[in-house]
C-alpha cells in the first residue's frame, strides 16, 4: 500500500479491512440461510466482569502475544525464504552458455518455471509470474509473500543504475515496471481473501473435518480471484 497507494494509504487499507469484514458478513448470512438453516446447539458464553487493565498487565500480555508469534512465525519465514532462494537460484546456468542477465536468470531457476506454469491463472488478474509466485509462497504464511518479493526482486539485471543501488523494495517493485496501480491492488485484494495459512486450515479440518477444510480452501481462492479481477478491470477502466 505504502509503495503504489502512498497518498491514500490509509483510504486503501480501510478499504481492505472493509472488505474483508462485508465479504465475511455476506458468506455468513449466505450460509445460514442455504447450508445451516436449523440451529442445533445454543451459543452460550460466560463473560467475566470487565475491570480496567493495568499497564504492567497490558505490557505483559504485549510482549507475550510478540514473543509467540516471532518463535512461531520468525523461523517459518526464514525457512520459506531460503527455499525460496534456493529455487531462484539454481539450476545454475552453464559456463559455456551466453550470459545472461539476473531477470533471465530468475525465469529459468525452478522457480521461475513454477511460476510460468501459474500464471496463466493470474495474467487476468493483471500480474505475472513473480506475483503468482508470491501467493503461492504464501500459503504456509502471508507474511512470506514480502520476503518472496524481496527475493525476486532482490536484483535488476535491466534496471539502470542509480536504481540497483536503492535498497528499499518498494523502489525496486516501482522500478521493475511489473505492477501497476490497478493490478497491485487486485494482487493486496487476492492476498487478502485467499485461502488461510495452513496453520488455519489444519485446525478447520482439527474442528469440523477436511471436507469443510477444502471446501474453505475452494471457496476463498475462488472468491479471491473473483474479486481480483473485478478490482483489476474496475480500476484499468477508472
Amino acid at each position: 500500500i505504502g509503495t503504489f497507494f502512498a497518498a491514500y494509504a490509509s483510504w486503501v487499507m480501510l478499504g481492505l479491512y472493509l472488505l474483508g469484514i462485508v465479504v465475511a458478513v455476506i458468506t455468513a448470512r449466505l450460509m445460514r440461510r442455504y447450508l445451516f438453516k436449523k440451529d442445533e446447539t445454543p451459543f452460550v458464553m460466560e463473560l467475566p466482569p470487565y475491570r480496567v487493565p493495568t499497564m504492567r498487565a497490558t505490557l505483559s500480555h504485549m510482549w507475550d502475544r510478540c514473543a509467540q508469534y516471532l518463535r512461531k512465525m520468525g523461523g517459518l519465514i526464514l525457512i520459506a525464504s531460503v527455499a525460496v532462494w534456493f529455487l531462484s537460484y539454481y539450476p545454475t546456468p552453464d559456463a559455456a552458455a551466453p550470459a545472461e542477465t539476473m531477470e533471465e536468470h530468475y525465469e529459468n531457476s525452478y522457480l521461475g518455471q513454477v511460476g510460468q506454469a501459474c500464471s496463466p491463472v493470474f495474467e487476468p488478474l493483471g500480474l505475472n509470474w513473480k506475483a503468482s509466485i508470491a501467493i503461492l509462497t504464501g500459503l504456509p504464511a502471508k507474511e512470506i509473500v514480502v520476503s518472496t518479493l524481496g527475493v525476486l526482486y532482490s536484483e535488476q539485471g535491466d534496471a539502470p543504475e542509480a536504481e540497483l543501488d536503492s535498497p528499499a523494495l518498494s523502489q525496486r517493485l516501482v522500478a521493475s515496471g511489473d505492477f501497476t496501480p490497478a493490478s497491485a491492488l487486485a494482487f493486496l485484494v487476492f492476498i487478502l481473501l485467499y485461502l488461510p495459512c495452513i496453520a488455519t486450515i489444519v485446525a478447520i479440518a482439527a474442528e469440523i473435518g477436511w471436507r469443510w477444510a477444502c471446501i474453505s480452501v475452494l471457496y476463498n481462492t475462488a472468491l479471491a480471484w473473483i474479486m481480483a479481477y473485478l478490482t483489476y478491470h474496475l480500476f484499468s477502466w477508472l
